[in-house]
């Protein structure tokens, strides 16, 4: 085979720079093709698509180019290996961004001791056609084993030299930081940092940064303490009490983490049947948020239990229970004590699951009900623990027992990726779309709703009923965009960016026996869940020390949800991808209707992390 620049010959001679050249194409082919296809990285121009392509070819070389420090009867098989492993970590990120929507990180990967990995659920994530990204490492080996050699004409591979190693590996590099010299500041945003440095080179970043954060702590001083005070008693200056404010004084507070269920779900009918008739007549007879957001990072649960109970936004790599768990902390249980509140916990799963245990009590709860505390076994439970109904059923004796007031809460677990549910528990069928996540979604969510309501019909029966208030959400999003097209086939419309940004609408009820329902538009978060319910129960706004929610109830105005990865949204636009867009009508919109929140995001998610890297706390408690 021969070309003006490249003739394959066979050789006796194993060509060194032939498999070294051949592995980094096909590593940046791979690369490329899943910035496209699967990550749908949003390139804006052309620049950033030639920073993107340049700079992931040069980290391939990088990498591979540890070969050469081999000796040279030794290097072929040292870039095989390293090809494997650099494939893996491309294949891990697959399957972790198919759920997750995010890259990887070194925090998530020391967690999975915690956390267990993605246990059953990875089956669910590998797809057939996942071979492709193996296919090149066969082509390497028919190459190795038949002595392929390689006359390169290309002047850079010719005579592959240092000068040209550092020109392919250190140039693009330098180009990027200069195109995107923001970058750095934006650690939040994973997506930029990929897009800045290719994905090889983001996993360098973040080791940098997760070593960067583990020293926080150490040099934090007192002076953050009053930074980060002057900013928040800034915003909430022209805080509006609400017309709600302690009508629930002294009321023990019950809330129900309803596992992955997105807004879209409530008054939702699939073949003629409702998939949550129990929370949609529960809708009509509590206040109802229709515009309420998660929040959560790769975290997800664990996420949503620490934003609710220290209005404080997650982290945007790992999660808070499992990285700082020995923190100072000013949470929900430690705040209502000082109200004579008892606080639990009840979940299904084992104690230790997110760290759990040891988070719970740097939180201040009182009580932990665990799997320990229930009977489990083989027909009771399925998927990550206790289903749902009999979790109810046996947390009531638990429940009772507790000192009154008290604050607790309840964490759903059937409701849980991938879906599964045992023919007898499904009260409505399975859909029929081409993704088996999405027809059980559906199925999972109806029978949550009627553990909700044999939960409502059990405490109805008891004097708790009266005397408590109820508070539902959803934790985080359950069909993640990697099955938008199925989702799109159920949902009767094309997904946009825009839409994207609206499925993490998550259901939000408070009920409160004996008042009237009401629809509430206010556009919050899960952040702003605290407030609320301390707006209820009359807690004195100064023991809500680096509290960024505010009340749902209070009449602020110019509202902003901010996710962990800098997309936000207002009453009005959305920013998402770099783009502004409209409410209203979807369409995008002049970038300058966005950007005057552009420093409040940067701020909070900033202040946030410095909060919790620095555990601030502790000097806020002298």
């Amino acid at each position: 085979m021969k070309s003006r620049f490249i003739s394959i010959h066979t050789s006796n001679k194993r060509n060194e720079t032939f498999i070294y050249s051949a592995a980094a194409f096909f590593l940046w082919i791979k690369m490329c093709a899943l910035y496209i296809w699967v990550f749908h990285i949003n390139i804006q121009s052309i620049g950033q698509g030639v920073v993107l392509a340049t700079t992931s070819l040069g980290s391939a070389a990088f990498f591979l180019g540890i070969g050469f420090l081999f000796r040279k009867s030794a290097r072929l098989k040292a870039f095989f290996v390293i090809d494997i492993l650099l494939t893996g970590i491309l294949f891990g990120n697959v399957l972790y961004y198919r759920f997750y929507i995010d890259f990887i990180t070194v925090p998530v990967l020391l967690q999975f001791q915690n956390v267990g990995g993605l246990s059953q659920s990875t089956v669910e994530l590998i797809k057939f056609y996942d071979i492709w990204m193996f296919l090149d490492l066969f082509l390497l080996v028919f190459f190795m084993r038949k002595k392929y050699s390689l006359s390169v004409n290309i002047p850079i591979l010719k005579n592959l030299k240092k000068r040209h190693f550092l020109i392919l590996t250190i140039v693009p590099l330098l180009f990027s930081m200069m195109l995107n010299s923001n970058f750095w500041n934006k650690s939040y945003d994973k997506e930029l940092i990929v897009k800045s440095l290719g994905l090889y080179y983001y996993h360098i970043f973040d080791i940098f940064q997760y070593s960067k954060t583990s020293v926080n702590s150490v040099l934090a001083d007192e002076s953050e303490v009053a930074e980060i005070t002057h900013y928040l008693e800034k915003k909430h200056k022209k805080k509006v009490q609400s017309n709600f404010h302690g009508i629930a004084k002294g009321k023990n507070v019950i809330v129900i983490f309803l596992e992955s269920t997105q807004g879209f779900v409530i008054d939702k009918k699939v073949n003629n049947q409702e998939v949550t008739p129990f929370l949609n007549k529960l809708k009509n007879e509590s206040l109802y948020f229709p515009n309420f957001y998660h929040q959560t990072a790769q975290g997800k649960t664990s996420d949503a239990e620490f934003i609710v109970d220290n209005s404080l936004y997650p982290l945007a790599g790992g999660s808070v229970f499992v990285r700082k768990p020995k923190n100072e902390f000013m949470a929900t249980p430690e705040i209502l004590k000082k109200y004579n509140y008892y606080s639990a916990s009840f979940h299904g799963n084992d104690s230790q699951f997110w760290n759990r245990l040891t988070m719970y009590d740097s939180l201040g709860y009182d009580r932990f009900f665990s799997k320990e505390d229930y009977d489990v076994n083989e027909e009771n439970s399925i998927n990550y623990g206790l289903k749902d109904i009999p979790f109810f059923e046996q947390s009531m004796p638990y429940l009772s027992s507790l000192p009154q007031p008290f604050y607790a809460k309840f964490l759903t677990l059937t409701n849980h990726f991938p879906f599964l549910l045992n023919p007898e528990d499904q009260f409505i069928p399975e859909l029929e779309t081409d993704q088996g996540v999405v027809n059980r979604y559906f199925t999972t969510v109806r029978y949550e709703d009627e553990a909700i309501k044999s939960f409502f019909e059990q405490i109805k029966d008891t004097e708790l009923y009266n005397n408590s208030i109820f508070v539902l959400f959803g934790d985080h999003y359950g069909i993640s965009k990697s099955y938008n097209d199925a989702l799109s086939e159920v949902l009767g419309h094309e997904i946009t960016v825009k839409d994207q940004v609206e499925l993490q609408k998550v259901p939000l009820f408070i009920h409160i026996p004996g008042m009237e329902g009401k629809v509430v538009n206010t556009v919050g978060g899960q952040i702003d869940l605290r407030a609320t319910i301390f707006d209820l129960l009359g807690v004195d706004g100064k023991d809500q020390a680096f509290s960024f929610g505010t009340s749902l109830l209070s009449k602020e105005e110019d509202r902003l949800v901010v996710f962990r990865d800098g997309t936000f949204t207002t009453d009005r636009y959305i920013y998402a991808e770099g783009t502004c867009y409209s409410k209203d009508t979807g369409s995008k919109v002049k970038r300058n209707k966005c950007s005057p929140y552009f420093n409040q995001v940067q701020n909070e998610l900033n202040y946030s992390d410095k909060i919790i890297y620095g555990d601030l706390f502790r000097f806020f408690k002298k």
